[in-house]
């Protein structure tokens, strides 16, 4: 399914594994455009310093994981640039100036794409890695329930993934103060359990970010009613390549990996021999 890479914490997904992340991926992708009516988009990889820096209790969180560049050739850049840990920091300056009217609203967008995240000692494959993929939605609104409303909607997009397309069991549930998602108000999560090593790991998260993002970004709406200046609720969510990781944990053991039907290239042999004479059970086998 992998192939290791001469980079520590950094792996090649062969077609097999990188065939189920697309299976997630369009079923995914399908639900939040039908049910939630979001839009993908793309933003850059790169972030300026000052950027990155400008909400510093978010950041706080990810600084000792973000890789900068720092150099072009051998020129010394002026100033060095991050490479997203996430996109928070990137994507909100432009929602400042796209939301202007609480008919901009709400904005809900998503995008396809990779982070890097160096910090850390012990790579595991799918697991924790340097780079990875994954989803990553981030949402506006006028109103702290529709906000609220979407987390949680998300949050059953992630359990019905995990059991419905990977056959693995999950919990929703609501993280603790201290494991929220740095600068939000709080973060829902699926957490899975894994038998081999009896314990849960994080599965995919939801995040109610209030409107603390908006206020140091700059986010507002004028109100329909009071034509006054207000801050927009703001919501993120992701799903990364870990999901591969975990289904591999749960229905992997020594002797090997089943795959659930839903994201297997192939599908378990079945003979339908019993009636056949057998000169010709080889053209009975179905896959």
């Amino acid at each position: 399914m992998i192939e290791y890479y001469d980079v520590s914490g950094c792996y090649v997904l062969r077609p097999w594994s990188f065939g189920i992340w697309e299976q997630l991926q369009k079923w995914f992708d399908n639900v939040i455009k039908r049910q939630l009516g979001v839009r993908n988009c793309y933003f850059p990889i790169f972030v300026s310093k000052a950027v990155l820096e400008k909400e510093k209790a978010h950041i706080e969180d990810f600084a000792p994981e973000v890789a900068w560049v720092t150099k072009s050739g051998d020129t010394e850049l002026q100033e060095h640039i991050a490479i997203r840990p996430t996109s928070e920091t990137v994507m909100y300056p432009a929602f400042a100036k796209w939301i202007q009217s609480y008919r901009d609203l709400p904005l809900k967008l998503n995008q396809w794409n990779n982070v890097v995240r160096w910090e850390f000692k012990h790579p595991q494959p799918f697991l924790r890695t340097r780079e990875f993929l994954w989803q990553e939605g981030h949402h506006a609104y006028a109103t702290q329930d529709e906000a609220e409303r979407d987390v949680l909607k998300v949050l059953d997009f992630y359990k019905q993934v995990y059991e419905d397309l990977l056959a693995v069991p999950v919990v929703p549930g609501k993280k603790t103060e201290k494991e929220k998602f740095a600068g939000g108000v709080f973060t829902t999560t699926v957490e899975a359990y894994v038998p081999a090593s009896g314990r849960a790991i994080q599965a995919a998260t939801s995040h109610y970010l209030g409107t603390n993002f908006a206020r140091m970004f700059d986010v507002q709406f004028e109100h329909p009613d009071t034509h006054q200046p207000e801050y927009a609720h703001q919501i993120s969510y992701g799903m990364t390549t870990r999901t591969i990781g975990v289904m591999v944990m749960v229905h992997g053991d020594d002797r090997g990996l089943l795959l659930p039907p839903k994201v297997a290239k192939f599908r378990s042999l079945s003979y339908r021999v019993a009636l056949a004479p057998a000169q010709s059970r080889a053209s009975k086998i179905d896959c």
